[in-house]
């Protein structure tokens, strides 16, 4: 008879994330990311390449994927260090997306990245003074003008990296792809390397401001080459991309389902 109100209790276990998320990690992560984003602004004045400042941007995400308890899995790896100057771009599940790639990606870089966060304390002083470069997607012709500063720095050899999906995905799965990044492998004429991101939806979803740690994996695929391709096969490009991401989940998805029913992962985890 005890068996009823037993199953009724709710599950401790996500109580547990929320209260070490309020009172541990986010007050931890807040102090590391206003340190972090100081220290950027103070060495941006004499940082005229970028090289110190996303030092301290890779610090600050190994830091916080740190404190939200999780490690990461980098599939892949050859296929980042083969082609640096290239456009990496990969789908965006969760706010957490960032500090997993800036974590990951060994070389420097610089974002496209929506507008609106420019005004953030710490993080838009970041992006503002490391030079990363502002998109918005409201206004076609502030959007041509951001892409033409992307091609002018992959053309100097500065990789870049965008979300094509241009916001965090609400359920989990792929939305419809922006052609900006296509477009800006095209115009330079470099490698689009296409990147899939898994565990960080659950990490952080959209709909919580809560840490749910796992395990987290960056698999990255084989470029794909736009040498000898035009402006008007964008949209071609940019369907490669998305079915090169797509296939990459699905391939993470068929690893991790192997690994549950071989039993290296346990089936309620």
């Amino acid at each position: 008879m005890s068996s009823g109100p037993m199953s009724s209790r709710p599950d401790p276990l996500p109580r547990l994330y929320r209260w070490r998320t309020n009172v541990i990690q986010i007050p931890i992560l807040t102090v590391v990311t206003a340190i972090c984003g100081s220290l950027s602004l103070l060495v941006s004045f004499a940082d005229k390449h970028g090289r110190l400042q996303h030092r301290i941007a890779r610090f600050w995400a190994r830091a916080v994927v740190w404190g939200t308890g999780c490690s990461i899995n980098v599939r892949g790896k050859e296929n980042l260090l083969s082609r640096p100057t290239a456009v990496y771009a990969s789908n965006h599940t969760s706010y957490m997306d960032t500090p997993v790639i800036f974590a990951t990606l060994p070389f420097q870089f610089r974002i496209l990245a929506k507008k609106e966060l420019w005004p953030i304390a710490f993080i838009g002083w970041y992006l503002d003074r490391s030079g990363q470069i502002p998109i918005d997607t409201a206004n076609p012709h502030a959007t041509m003008s951001s892409l033409g500063v992307g091609v002018k720095a992959l053309r100097a050899g500065m990789p870049l990296f965008v979300f094509p999906e241009g916001g965090r995905t609400a359920d989990g799965d792929l939305k419809p792809f922006l052609s900006g990044a296509a477009y800006l492998a095209i115009r330079a004429q470099v490698p689009l390397v296409p990147i899939a991101l898994t565990g960080v939806y659950d990490l952080l979803p959209i709909h919580t401001r809560h840490l749910y740690p796992g395990e987290l994996t960056v698999r990255v695929g084989e470029p794909i080459e736009t040498k000898g391709m035009t402006p008007r096969q964008t949209e071609e490009l940019n369907a490669r991309l998305r079915a090169a991401i797509e296939r990459l989940l699905d391939s993470e998805c068929a690893l991790a389902g192997d690994s549950v029913e071989n039993g290296a992962i346990p089936a309620g985890n």
